[in-house]
């Protein structure tokens, strides 16, 4: 008898001291589209690391479709998921949505892209996109040495997509370097088209990156007297739209601008290689997906969830709590050992064909 109760002891405390962990749980992650590279990366790196923490996964590309990403979301709350992971499309679109979420018990997790407008999203996992921002206008004012040359330098803007709230935090980064210099004469907007809503990029297209820079060239460079010497973009889809316009009218190395960019894609990594781009600011998309499965833990559990961030990402509603991961500056001194070495690339894979 006694014997029994000292089993029937232990194994109550064994009950009491070991935590009950939400392995197996469905945990719906929603992406924008599979068309770039990023968002491929993201999700399958997001679906990889859930997967071998014990979760179930739903994983959904939106082709960059609001009212897909909507649908596929209402699907996954269907579906009983305990956890959505949401990379927005327009991050002020889904109140409606992730209120249903709220009501059924669901947290919400806002990936690398702030969701706006609604009071309905618990917590937000990003890099610091303001310093994205802010490492670009620093390349720029370090590769034109803008503290000692006298100028004046040409540059064009250009933004991300305005219903992308990253896009305003890359853009104020940058503008709050460059601004100054703008301000002294020493960079110049031949274009005059500085404000972010009319250098914005809807949705981050190549081909409209392209069009627009095929227009600026064609008003303000087809003299070949006004020389341009550098373009601000704000990530790689659009720094390739870019180059391909600089290249069709035929711009060469020997005249080409500084140009910046962001994510490290492959085409932009090799463009960075051959000098058609200066620079991109690395975002291991690996980081960020081990410290979102390491929240998504943290919240399944009923443990405290690890944040550095309480005060800087106001979604208009509220301030949502943020984890925020160190961007890296990349270019064509330290590209192996930042994307090659560190197993993120192949040497194949960024090799110069």
């Amino acid at each position: 008898m006694k014997k029994f109760i000292f089993v029937l002891l232990a194994l109550v405390v064994l009950a009491v001291s070991v935590p009950v962990f939400a392995e197996g749980e469905l945990i719906g992650v929603a992406m924008p589209t599979n068309s770039l590279q990023r968002w491929n990366q993201d999700g399958n790196n997001m679906k990889t690391q859930l997967e071998k923490a014990g979760y179930k996964v739903i994983l959904e590309f939106a082709n960059n479709d609001v009212a897909l990403q909507i649908s596929q979301l209402e699907n996954m709350i269907l579906n009983d998921v305990k956890l959505l992971v949401v990379a927005s499309i327009d991050g002020g679109a889904l109140g409606d949505v992730l209120k249903t979420a709220k009501d059924n018990g669901i947290p919400v997790i806002a990936y690398d892209r702030l969701i706006t407008g609604t009071e309905y999203v618990d917590y937000y996992t990003s890099f610091d996109n303001y310093r994205v921002g802010k490492f670009q206008g620093d390349y720029i004012v370090k590769a034109l040495d803008l503290e000692n040359a006298a100028g004046p330098f040409n540059i064009e803007f250009f933004g991300g997509s305005p219903d992308d709230n990253n896009a305003h935090l890359f853009y104020q980064g940058a503008i709050d370097v460059l601004q100054p210099y703008l301000d002294s004469g020493k960079l110049v907007c031949p274009s005059g088209q500085i404000d972010f809503n009319t250098v914005a990029i809807l949705g981050w297209g190549t081909d409209d990156a392209q069009a627009r820079m095929d227009n600026l060239i064609n008003s303000y460079y087809a003299d070949g007297k006004t020389k341009l010497d550098v373009v601000l973009s704000p990530n790689d889809s659009l720094a390739l739209g870019i180059a391909n316009s600089l290249k069709a009218a035929g711009f060469t190395l020997d005249n080409w601008p500084i140009i910046t960019g962001q994510d490290c894609d492959i085409p932009n990594t090799i463009n960075l290689i051959q000098g058609y781009q200066a620079m991109s600011v690395f975002k291991d998309t690996r980081t960020l997906a081990e410290r979102t499965v390491k929240m998504a833990s943290q919240i399944l559990n009923g443990e405290e969830v690890e944040v550095n961030n309480t005060t800087d990402y106001d979604n208009g509603v509220k301030v949502v709590p943020s984890y925020l991961c160190d961007p890296v500056v990349v270019d064509k001194s330290n590209y192996k050992e930042m994307l090659i070495d560190s197993g993120y690339y192949t040497e194949d894979q960024i090799a110069v064909k």
